[in-house]
């Protein structure tokens, strides 16, 4: 990542690029008060918005009337000495000062993200917001934006900071123990300390089991469409796409590969993959037979499977799709419109789904229902603080729960409390409190210029 020197003063548009009735230039850095000045002629109360006329300090050219913010540091995002110009939204007014803020000493354009590493590096954000942030950013369905916004305000570092007192506590007294082991300690502290360890580690399991949802979320839930060849998946697909993402064919096996499409769902975030059609009479070629391999595959990880049959081979339902039918799928029943008899009601205890996919009846009660079963795989963590959004916080949280009950069974004190100092560094890296310098430009280089 190209980031900005952390002594310099860096600017950026934060706004998005074209022609808009505001465009917003952000700065940050040690020289932005000269800057202002420079620039506007004296710059406005702390906080205060104020109209000022903005010029080049070399020619004296007016460059355009605009509502200019000063923040001095500490109390500004970055936690340096800030400053924003909210400018007439022309491209031709923005290139105009921009170009005169790359001719000040010590002034340089941001990077990616460079505002947001200067409000961690001044501790004004930890990583778990700073990744809130990113998400809030990114998010696309009222389900993200919600969860982005309590990772934002610290529901994540939170609760990870109030395991970490714990563990500290619990370290303290594993050092107590052993460099005072001629003393006299209070009496059952190790007892005590094992019996601490053992909760903190169930605690953290359950929560390691009940909390993928945050993933999902972030990522979009996975809801496949399953069953023979020619029982209309790709029809479905572009009918819930409302575009002709997948082509559709009278002639069975045109799709041999996953094709997925992006989709908001009642605010949830959904993948939605069209699959190869189940053959179940061993005709398929070795390209079809890698594309049903596929399908299987995306069927056990699917969150949601839609699992479609024919309507007008009803009366002999896929066996095949009879097979996928349990407590993660609905079943659909295709091409009403041409359907010559009154589908069932159910097919192995499942409640179907009827419905054309070229005249649209039905899809709304389709709809209903996917909305259905994506609340009620949301309902456990919808109203839970703390949820976990990426894997690096899983994977930190599991070796934390391994150390934990490394240490319960641990042959002598001095292992077990090595034991402890390794769970407190895994939970200092959710948050940033140890050495993280390996995960700051990943974190940081996917964050959008100006933030």
């Amino acid at each position: 990542m190209n980031s900005a020197c952390p002594d310099s003063t860096v600017y950026a548009l934060s706004s998005g690029r074209g022609r808009s009735a505001v465009a917003v230039v952000r700065l940050s850095g040690p020289a932005c008060g000269a800057v202002l000045d420079r620039l506007c002629g004296t710059r406005p109360p702390a906080r205060e918005a104020r109209v000022r006329s903005i010029r080049d300090p070399i020619s004296g050219e007016l460059l355009d009337r605009a509502l200019v913010l000063w923040f001095p540091g500490p109390g500004s995002f970055t936690g340096e000495d800030s400053a924003e110009l909210h400018l007439h939204g022309s491209q031709a007014v923005v290139s105009a000062v921009l170009r005169v803020l790359s001719g000040f000493e010590g002034v340089q354009a941001a990077g990616p993200g460079d505002f947001t590493r200067r409000a961690f590096d001044n501790e004004k954000l930890d990583l778990s917001e700073v990744e809130g942030l990113a998400d809030l950013i990114d998010a696309q369905t009222d389900v993200q934006r919600r969860q982005a916004q309590r990772q934002f305000d610290g529901a994540l570092s939170d609760q990870v900071e109030s395991w970490r007192h714990r563990l500290i506590r619990l370290a303290a007294h594993m050092e107590a123990t052993i460099d005072f082991s001629d003393e006299e300690i209070p009496n059952g502290l190790l007892e005590r300390s094992l019996l601490g360890i053992k909760e903190l580690r169930e605690e953290l399991q359950d929560f390691l089991a009940t909390s993928h949802v945050g993933e999902r979320i972030r990522q979009g839930f996975q809801v496949t469409l399953l069953g023979a060849p020619n029982a209309g998946k790709s029809s479905l697909l572009n009918k819930l796409a409302r575009r002709e993402a997948a082509i559709v064919s009278d002639m069975a096996g045109t799709t041999r590969d996953v094709i997925e499409v992006a989709m908001d769902i009642a605010g949830f975030p959904v993948i939605l993959s069209d699959t190869a059609g189940l053959r179940q009479d061993g005709s398929a070629d070795a390209i079809e037979a890698e594309g049903m391999r596929r399908s299987q595959m995306r069927a056990e990880e699917a969150d949601l499977k839609l699992v479609l049959f024919d309507g007008l081979e009803i009366a002999q339902p896929d066996r095949g799709g009879l097979g996928l039918l349990d407590d993660k799928a609905i079943a659909v029943i295709t091409k009403r419109d041409v359907m010559r008899q009154d589908p069932p009601a159910s097919f192995k205890g499942h409640k179907a789904y009827h419905l054309s996919a070229k005249t649209g009846e039905g899809l709304e009660k389709l709809l209903e229902a996917i909305q259905e079963q994506l609340t009620r795989l949301h309902a456990e963590t919808d109203e839970a603080p703390v949820l976990l959004t990426r894997q690096r916080h899983r994977e930190s949280l599991e070796d934390c729960a391994a150390a934990l009950e490394r240490a319960e069974s641990a042959p002598d004190i001095s292992l077990m409390a090595e034991d402890i100092r390794h769970a407190l560094s895994t939970l200092g890296r959710i948050t940033g409190r140890v050495d993280v310098e390996d995960l700051l430009d990943v974190i940081f280089r996917d964050f959008c210029i100006g933030k």
